[in-house]
């Protein structure tokens, strides 16, 4: 999943968030992570609509999916 993504804007997101010397196994290793992340909040994002009824992701669907995804155990309570 993570291929999606080039190298370029994930090696300039580290290089605004500290301007440092950016190693290229860092830059990969990031890219990993974000693919990994999107793929979860993806697929938590379809499962909702389509648990709704719906035949289309809305960006509230993408929302609360991202914030189920990143902090679950936060979210267990509601």
């Amino acid at each position: 999943m993570a291929e999606e993504f080039t190298i370029a804007p994930i090696r300039r997101l580290l290089k605004k968030a500290g301007n440092l010397r950016i190693n290229e196994d860092a830059t990969i290793r990031l890219r990993d992570y974000i693919g990994e992340y999107g793929k979860l909040v993806a697929e938590k994002a379809v499962e909702l609509a389509i648990m709704d009824g719906r035949k289309t992701v809305l960006e509230r669907d993408i929302r609360e999916a991202a914030l189920e995804i990143w902090v679950p155990e936060e979210n267990e309570d509601e």
